[in-house]
């Protein structure tokens, strides 16, 4: 099989579709504090994460790719028994997370892309191992349930981080300060570092989410190496990008303006704690999501300034997505591999 097999082909397009959803809905959530704040403009924001979300991706971001792409189905094991049923496995799952996340952004809703493609992958390895092709124990548990533990773990890290960070601006610069207003303008500067920061921190661990897939595919049939290709980390690079200029500004107007006030000062403790919490993952090769540290980071500076500030309605609607993602993605994933061995692809 070549790259030109349609087999190849499918699996690449499915790759940047899944990249162009991250982008617009799980880049957003992570840019959205910083247009919620009045730091950066949407345009501004694209330029800022067209850089350092490549940087991100293709610096960093190969430890979460080999988790994603071999770290929880049994992978080498499929592949002995039928390398084609690797690559339409991971078709499957790609389109199953994308379809997912194109219609929670279409509701506006800040989902995880890496509950997504996780469930997506699980519901492969399930519907393999019904089939026999694998064991129930083959399945890495272990592995998943680390990554399960730190989806849980992130958001309250994110919000304690961003609580304290906060407070102690508040209370030692913005309580003492004569001009506050002032002080939230010197903030936006800082915003801007952190924009930054947390853009190549998402690149660093949500674009797994779409090469991952692409990378198990291409490997099970022998069209890469060991090393992940560069074209490979750019292809969800550009697809995330795209998503976030094209479609982003969707989830940004949840996270920045709907779940609590946003001001430079307040998006600044969350974007630094956020990407702070993503960076120390990445480096942990464990997929986290970022949306689910940055809401609770937003949550964190929300607290800050009394529970009265955060709305809760908003957040229990997000909760709803979050808990669901996981089993839709799975069950989707399975009907879709049943469907397109059923085509005969």
């Amino acid at each position: 099989m070549d790259i030109l097999d349609p087999t190849v082909i499918l699996l690449i397009f499915a790759g940047l579709y899944m990249a162009w959803n991250i982008g617009a809905n799980d880049l957003a959530n992570s840019m959205g504090t910083s247009v919620g704040s009045g730091a950066l403009s949407i345009k501004q924001v694209i330029i800022i994460a067209g850089v350092f979300e490549f940087a991100g991706a293709i610096f960093f971001g190969k430890r979460v790719t080999s988790t994603i792409a071999k770290g929880i189905v049994p992978i080498d094991s499929i592949n002995l028994i039928d390398p084609h049923l690797v690559a339409i496995g991971m078709l499957a799952a790609i389109l199953a997370a994308g379809f997912w996340i194109t219609l929670a952004t279409f509701y506006n809703l800040p989902v995880s892309t890496t509950h997504s493609i996780v469930g997506a992958v699980l519901g492969f390895g399930l519907i393999a191992a019904f089939q026999g092709i694998i064991g129930y124990g083959d399945i890495n548990w272990f592995i998943l349930a680390k990554i399960v533990v730190s989806w849980l773990v992130s958001p309250l890290l994110g919000a304690a981080i961003a609580f304290i960070i906060f407070s102690l601006i508040r209370y030692f610069i913005l309580q003492k300060a004569y001009d506050p207003y002032n002080i939230e303008k010197k903030f936006v500067f800082l915003q801007i570092l952190t924009a930054c920061y947390i853009a190549f921190a998402h690149g660093s661990n949500d674009v797994a989410n779409a090469v991952g897939p692409i990378y198990a595919g291409l490997s099970s049939l022998n069209l890469v190496g060991e090393s992940i290709p560069i074209w490979v980390m750019l292809v969800g690079g550009i697809g995330m990008v795209i998503g976030l200029g094209t479609w982003g500004y969707r989830v940004i107007e949840t996270i920045g303006t709907k779940i609590t006030e946003l001001t430079p000062t307040r998006g600044f403790s969350a974007e630094f704690a956020t990407a702070s919490v993503v960076v120390f993952h990445s480096y942990s090769s464990l997929p986290i999501s970022t949306t689910h540290t940055l809401v609770g980071s937003v949550i964190g500076v929300g607290l800050a300034g009394g529970l009265a500030a955060v709305d809760l309605s908003v957040i229990g609607k997000i909760v709803v997505s979050w808990v669901i993602t996981v089993p839709v993605a799975a069950l989707t994933s399975a009907l879709i591999f049943l469907g397109l061995i059923g085509v005969g692809l």
